[in-house]
């Protein structure tokens, strides 16, 4: 019984939609399959056997997401071994160190302030950083100059009542100085710890991946997305990971992801088997078992006693799921007239939730089944009426077709994702 609707278990495995990127589809094309390899352009693709595993590292602005693929056919489909991971570990994180530097060297208080003066400025002043910022290289002598916007160096002389020069050499802080022409200068060392954080946690959670079981054997890393055109990325992922697996940079390293979303509306068939990335499953009602159940679940209904908000798994996380798989199920409206059924889908990050109530489960989406009326000369209530869905998952979205089995006739079924 589903939230007050009697359930027919047609198929075990509900095949849930999954979130992907166009990376997955790295190089299918054979026009598109040039590398530039450490320190030279090749033709890779040859290299690349049937049953070899690679991951592909989407370095952006905000993020950073893993993803291991094996492959199946030497130009074919693809197979997800793990689960597509990531974190905040993108560019992003350079800038808030760099943020946090301003802080240390005048002040908290006057940089929250000066952000909410004077947002103009400090865009300008973001944007100065991040032209310095893509110009960083490991192993340089010279030191950066970053221009302070006017309104910065006025502000906070009215702010505090000292220049911008006495307060760094109140700072103590050796690694940045002001230069002779008026700017902030940040030497190698500065740039060096601005980067290392965000670099250190993009490389820790490369190695945490490549520890797990279904990982072993990855002969290739490729390296993409906007920050992999960081040399000082590039040089300290190859430093740490070169001796493990091939580091791979394809030409044009930014424009990948763009590149892998044409190419994957062209054939998306490419990826064959995909991992879940999280539990999905239904709230329902099953016979309520003394000291199995909690008493708080228990309800009454037409005199027999059914524990509510039972999660039903549809499928797990981290489960292998096939493009195209297809489920069957059968339901039946709760009262005689009944016009709609709404099936609510519940969502966690583990396999251990029994309750849709447990903490990390939420509402991900709804099934909405829209019922014809009741075919002339029929004796509402005397047969409960059912109707049989199928639902087929692995595109970009889920396919679901509804029949009325008395009357055959076909009612619209929608699963909905967005409101949620």
């Amino acid at each position: 019984l589903i939230n007050g609707f009697y359930n027919d278990w047609v198929s075990e495995r509900f095949i849930f939609v999954l979130c992907f990127s166009a990376r997955e589809q790295l190089r299918k094309a054979r026009h598109s399959r040039t590398f530039l390899v450490e320190s030279g352009t090749g033709e890779f693709w040859s290299e690349m056997q049937t049953g070899d595993r690679y991951i592909v590292a989407d370095c952006g602005g905000g993020t950073v997401d893993l993803t291991v693929h094996q492959i199946e056919q030497p130009q074919g489909t693809l197979k997800e071994l793990y689960k597509a991971s990531g974190g905040p570990y993108g560019a992003v994180g350079v800038d808030l160190a760099f943020e946090a530097m301003l802080c240390q060297i005048f002040g908290e208080d006057f940089i929250d302030s000066f952000k909410a003066k004077r947002p103009a400025a400090w865009v300008d002043l973001t944007i100065a950083f991040e032209a310095r910022k893509r110009t960083a290289t490991p192993g340089r002598s010279n030191g950066l100059n970053i221009s302070l916007p006017f309104s910065f160096i006025d502000y906070y002389k009215r702010h505090r009542g000292q220049s911008v020069e006495t307060a760094l050499r109140k700072s103590n802080m050796n690694i940045v100085k002001w230069s002779s022409q008026g700017m902030l200068r940040l030497t190698a060392e500065a740039m060096n710890e601005l980067f290392q954080p965000t670099i250190n946690n993009i490389i820790k959670h490369i190695e945490e991946l490549m520890k797990k079981q279904e990982v072993q054997g990855v002969r290739f890393l490729f390296l993409v997305g906007g920050f992999a055109e960081s040399p000082m990325l590039q040089q300290a992922v190859q430093n740490a990971l070169g001796q493990t697996c091939r580091i791979i940079i394809p030409q044009d390293v930014g424009l990948t992801i763009l590149k892998g979303a044409v190419l994957f509306g062209l054939d998306p068939t490419v990826v064959r088997v995909r991992r879940c990335p999280l539990t999905y499953g239904v709230g329902v009602l099953n016979r309520f078992v003394e000291g199995r159940h909690p008493r708080d679940k228990l309800l009454v209904k037409e005199g027999r006693e059914w524990c509510t908000d039972i999660l039903d798994r549809f499928v797990s996380v981290d489960q292998s799921v096939a493009l195209g798989e297809v489920v069957r199920r059968s339901y039946t409206p709760a009262r005689t007239g009944q016009r709609k059924i709404i099936i609510n889908i519940y969502c966690s990050a583990t396999d251990d939730v029994v309750y849709i109530s447990d903490p990390g489960v939420r509402k991900c989406g709804a099934i909405t089944l829209d019922l014809p009326e009741a075919l002339p000369g029929t004796v509402a209530g005397v047969e409960r009426r059912e109707i049989r869905a199928t639902m087929q998952f692995g595109d970009t979205e889920i396919k679901v077709m509804a029949v009325d089995v008395a009357s055959e006739r076909t009612v619209r079924a929608t699963i909905d994702f967005l409101s949620n």
